[in-house]
């Protein structure tokens, strides 16, 4: 280095030096200046290239330094770095120019103890283990073909492409995107919400329902996907009604949410072959099903039918069945007129046989004692239908004679009491009520007298009181009697 940096000659500026001799200066300073040496501190990023060569970080609270492990090298470490783990490892610094950055090629790891965000981890898986928050009886199954699918994710990464693409490749389905930060302090109450707000959609509504949930993010350090190890993530991931995915990171990552979860799947893209199965795939199993059952119906109707014709051939012929039992038919034909005439002649024999052994006189007698019997039988049963008939004729013109006297008694006491009524009206509206009470009647030449003008006119004056009527200067005349009352007349207030 200091053969590089040499005082510039007087008049002339100071020396150029290309990019190369710069970076290939500073590399064998470093290699130089420290050689190998022994770094302890706790694994971050680990990715294991294609060609083999391991690459990881060291780290402690305040830098890091990157770290290399070339293929030949891997094989002869005792052990693999696992992110999270506290290590000392040993190798040479060295720089590499192509990034301006240096880096320890590692060729020797050791476990120094458990890294402080490992040892955190650990202590949260427990406590929700012991909480059975972990336990595969509580797993629900996915749906076989979801309608909607929700995604939680950011939606500026390759992961939401991804999915995407292969839903679209397999079976395209209808997919709700909730975009939230997958890193940093905004991804675990971003990621809790997201889950939670899912699960409060109403199914069938105007934002409906999502019959499967995926919780998807790319690889990363473990500080990358700290916020899927928060616990208000494993929480909401359990307390999901709709079955969830977490796919966060790559195969080798593990947080919280994939204990949690109903299904865990190695990557974004196989969370998504989780989700539906392949839609070609399906159709050839129902086309192929189809033709299976096709081919076993035909199968099965073939061997019945051959069976059947087996068993048709075992059988005797028709004709060979009805033989024995035509034959029987003719025989019994031939031997049923000759038994009809001989039925006939022996119940003849004994039709005379036994009209023999009855006499005409015996039969005579035993026919008028019948009658005589019948003829007393008849007689009495018409006596005494005649006298049952006339009786009850007899009680029921009683009954009629006694119901009409009542109707006749009941109407003539009605019209009474309705003839008396209308006497005691008449009384009550008539004027002789009114004398009663103090009035009298005042007539003049024979006529009502209304006013004193008409009684001065009056040549004679006539005055009708309540007990006869008294004309000024001449005899009084006593009132008509009123007429009796009838006895049987029940006594009937004033309808006034």
């Amino acid at each position: 280095m200091s053969d590089l940096i040499d005082s510039p000659i007087e008049g002339e500026n100071a020396p150029e030096f290309s990019v190369s001799e710069i970076s290939g200066a500073l590399k064998r300073t470093i290699e130089g200046a420290f050689g190998r040496v022994r770094v302890r501190g706790e694994v971050g990023r680990v990715m294991l290239a294609r060609s083999g060569h391991l690459y990881f970080d060291v780290k402690d609270d305040r830098s890091v330094i990157a770290a290399v492990s070339w293929k030949g090298q891997v094989s002869r470490l005792s052990m693999m770095p696992e992110e999270g783990m506290e290590v000392v490892v040993t190798g040479k610094l060295t720089t590499f120019g192509s990034q301006s950055k240096y880096q320890i090629n590692v060729d020797d790891v050791t476990v120094a103890g458990e890294g402080a965000l490992m040892a955190m981890l650990e202590k949260r898986k427990k406590a929700l283990a012991a909480e059975g928050l972990f336990a595969e009886e509580r797993k629900r199954p996915l749906p076989y073909l979801p309608e909607i699918i929700g995604v939680v994710t950011s939606p500026s990464g390759a992961v939401i492409r991804d999915i995407l693409h292969r839903l679209r490749d397999r079976f395209p389905r209808k997919v709700l995107i909730w975009p939230v930060a997958v890193q940093g302090e905004q991804c675990a109450p971003q990621v809790t919400r997201a889950i939670e707000g899912f699960n409060r959609l109403t199914p069938g509504g105007a934002m409906p329902r999502p019959d499967l949930l995926i919780v998807a993010r790319g690889g990363g350090s473990i500080e990358d996907l700290w916020g899927f190890n928060e616990e208000i993530v494993a929480r909401a991931a359990a307390a999901s009604e709709i079955p969830l995915i977490s796919a966060v990171g790559h195969e080798t990552d593990t947080t919280l949410i994939d204990f949690v979860s109903d299904r865990r799947a190695p990557t974004p893209t196989a969370a998504a072959e989780l989700a539906v199965p392949v839609r070609l795939d399906l159709l050839a199993w129902v086309d192929e099903q189809g033709a299976r059952l096709t081919r076993a119906m035909g199968n099965a109707v073939g061997q019945r039918g051959q069976r059947l014709r087996d068993v048709a051939r075992a059988l005797p012929r028709a004709e060979a069945l009805l033989q024995t039992p035509r034959q029987r038919l003719d025989e019994a034909s031939d031997r049923l007129p000759r038994a009809l005439v001989a039925g006939v002649q022996q119940r003849k024999v004994t039709l005379s046989q036994t009209s023999g052994s009855l006499r005409a006189s015996t039969l005579r007698r035993i026919i008028e004692g019948k009658r005589e019997a019948l003829y007393r039988r008849s007689d009495r049963l018409r006596t005494d239908a005649l006298e049952r008939e006339i009786d009850r004729r007899k009680d029921r013109i009683d009954d009629l004679h006694r119901r009409l006297e009542d109707a006749y008694l009941r109407r003539i006491r009605l019209q009474q009491d309705k003839l008396a009524g209308l006497e005691r009206m008449r009384q009550t509206l008539g004027y002789h009520a009114t004398l009663e009470r103090g009035y009298a009647v005042v007539r003049g030449d024979g006529a009502l007298v209304k006013t004193a003008k008409a009684a001065k006119k009056a040549q004679v004056l006539e005055i009708e009181f309540a007990d006869g009527k008294f004309t000024p200067g001449g005899p009084a005349t006593a009132a008509p009697k009123k007429p009796a009352k009838p006895k049987d007349t029940p006594e009937q207030g004033s309808l006034f």
